[in-house]
């Protein structure tokens, strides 16, 4: 199972004010210290400011292109290959800037790395983990950027025959025997019990006592010579126990009586 990336942004732009935002698109409208992020007020511009708005992947049905860069350069300076103006909604009136642009790239979603977060802050302020774009109507643009697309999951260690036991998961099934041309034994499959199949004899080495070495050297006769060969009726003569003192204490009355 594979695990999902972070949601890459798949456009940034330009909004009047909050009410100006298209669907599917989320105004900046704070910065990361907490200030109004009203971009533009003050310098010029008719209108209350112009509020930068993202798109997030979610409100675009895959596939759909990503914002791998975007850039804030100077209107005098030529668009890079691959770049667009950033949108500008309702329409492109009075514009942002007119000293300076934000451009996007926008590319289809391959691996590489994509913008999946945007944040505005003061000029003096540092954002950990974040490239600073550039600056704008008295705010500094940050991105964060990331992998697109899915991670493989890596694939499982393989267990050993003792975990596996313990383990809920289904045995290994046997490898299959190799095909030769001559014919060789078959391997021995290991004891589906494992280490609870072994008894306390296993790997102990059979020895014969020192007694009995000259009886085996000299032939199997003189070991079956000591041999005493009994009938069923002489085991029964032999062990035969009538139980007398028992029954007999048991018939007596007990005193008394």
């Amino acid at each position: 199972m594979a695990a999902a990336a972070p949601s890459p942004l798949t456009g940034v732009g330009w909004a009047a004010g909050p009410e100006a935002v298209p669907p599917g698109w989320t105004a900046i409208t704070v910065t990361a210290e907490g200030a109004p992020a009203v971009v533009g007020k003050g310098f010029g511009h008719r209108g209350g400011g112009w509020y930068l708005c993202v798109r997030p992947a979610a409100a675009q049905p895959p596939p759909c292109p990503v914002v791998t860069d975007v850039l804030v350069l100077s209107e005098r300076s030529p668009n890079p290959p691959g770049y667009t103006r950033a949108p500008e909604f309702p329409d492109p009136r009075t514009g942002v800037s007119r000293r300076k642009r934000l451009l996007v790239k926008l590319e289809q979603p391959s691996g590489a790395a994509a913008v999946l977060e945007l944040q505005l802050s003061s000029k003096g302020k540092v954002l950990p983990l974040y490239t600073k774009i550039g600056e704008m109507g008295g705010f500094a643009i940050w991105c964060k950027k990331g992998p697109v697309g899915t991670r493989p999951s890596p694939d499982p260690r393989p267990l050993s025959t003792g975990m596996e036991q313990l383990s809920l998961q289904p045995p290994r099934p046997p490898p299959p025997p190799s095909r030769s041309k001559g014919r060789s034994p078959p391997e021995s499959l290991p004891d589906p019990c494992g280490i609870y199949g072994l008894s306390a004899m296993d790997g102990v080495p059979f020895a014969l006592h020192p007694k009995f070495e000259p009886k085996l050297s000299s032939g199997p006769a003189p070991i079956l010579a000591d041999l005493t060969v009994k009938s069923l009726a002489d085991i029964e003569q032999e062990y035969n126990y009538g139980f007398v003192v028992e029954r007999t204490a048991a018939a007596r009355l007990p005193p008394g009586t």
